[in-house]
């Protein structure tokens, strides 16, 4: 039968993925007990909330089953103490100091990351944002959306997200929705959610770095990002320094939406982003009585925009009161995505596997 030694040189061989250093270097284990052939312990973490959390323990039990005569192991978590949490956060800290931006780079690992982009408000773009990364996660995906929407946050509220993240000892640690969904936004940092983020430039490209260096996204298959209207500061930020599988453009049918995606369009061009292709919302209206479709806005200039453009039309979507409704009640991953979906999964196949290289 083992005993308590080797159960604790085992762990020895098992890191902390975030602080790179051995579980029991860390202090993090406790309460070994052996009962014949089951091995039970406690893994103390440094937050409950950590998105390797998953990871940590299956490497835990795998080594703990390595040995002979073990036949199973139960693995029970808490939450440091701030004394114990105290005893390795200098050390860390004084790493990340060290390391300067980017400090979470190493713990991520994103297989594409998708921007939404629009050329003007007013078009619905984070809504179809926030439909996207629900879509992908009804499909089994491990999402995440990064708000880069610093000035006009609004993902937060669909996704019923009012409490401040946890913070890491490496890095912030996302928020995380109903079904899994990983978001960050500057809204979740804020004392008050009404408070305005009156900043210029610079502190805005700031910050949106850090939403991609210093946030641990973990281990994710899309990320959305939603970019803010218009060519301005934010959208040149994130194209120059987040290495991005595409852009998906979203207008609405006025003409006046469409010269203006196009102006985004070329500046996705400039920066050697690729383009996946465009999204028309509120496109039109489903009359709940009769079931005809009216065109509120006019004609569909989605078709004739795509074509100038040079990229494929991915879907036309309704202008559906539901939608707000849901968006308003924080309840955005309870809406159908029927419509959606395929749109979902032609952005999925268009997306270029090879990402834009930042400009830095």
């Amino acid at each position: 039968m083992v005993d308590k030694t080797q159960i604790l040189e085992a762990l020895k061989g098992v890191n902390d993925p975030e602080l790179g250093k051995s579980l029991v270097e860390l202090g993090m284990v406790h309460d070994v007990e052996v009962e014949d052939s089951q091995v039970r312990f406690t893994l103390a973490l440094t937050t409950l909330a950590c998105p390797l959390r998953e990871r940590i323990v299956d490497d835990a039990r795998q080594a703990v089953l390595t040995l002979d005569g073990v036949q199973d192991v139960e693995v029970t978590l808490r939450e440091m103490t701030p004394q114990e949490k105290e005893r390795i956060w200098p050390s860390q800290q004084q790493q990340q100091q060290q390391r300067g931006a980017g400090v979470a780079a190493h713990l991520n690992h994103v297989k594409r990351v998708l921007a939404v982009m629009s050329g003007k408000g007013g078009v619905g773009k984070s809504s179809v944002a926030a439909i996207l990364a629900t879509a992908f996660r009804q499909q089994g995906e491990r999402v995440g959306v990064l708000d880069a929407d610093i000035t006009g946050p609004s993902i937060p509220n669909m996704f019923g997200l009012h409490e401040p993240p946890p913070m890491g000892p490496v890095g912030i640690l996302p928020a995380e929705t109903a079904t899994g969904i990983k978001v960050m936004s500057i809204n979740l940092l804020l004392p008050n959610e009404d408070e305005a983020v009156i900043w210029r430039g610079p502190l805005i490209g700031g910050a949106i770095k850090q939403f991609w260096g210093d946030v641990v996204w973990g281990d994710l298959d899309v990320l959305v990002v939603d970019l803010p209207p218009g060519t301005s500061d934010a959208s040149l930020t994130v194209m120059q320094s987040i290495p991005l599988n595409g852009v998906v453009l979203v207008t609405s049918p006025q003409d006046l939406a469409g010269m203006v995606v196009r102006k985004a369009a070329r500046m996705a061009w400039h920066l050697n982003v690729p383009i996946v292709g465009l999204v028309e919302n509120m496109s039109y209206f489903v009359c709940p009585k009769c079931g005809e479709q009216i065109e509120v806005f006019g004609p569909s200039q989605a078709m004739r925009t795509a074509m100038q453009l040079g990229v494929p039309l991915l879907g036309r979507l309704p202008l559906d009161p539901e939608l707000a409704r849901r968006c308003d009640a924080g309840e955005i991953e309870g809406y159908p995505t029927d419509v959606f979906a395929p749109i979902a999964e032609k952005i999925a196949e268009r997306a270029s596997v090879r990402p834009s290289t930042p400009m830095f």
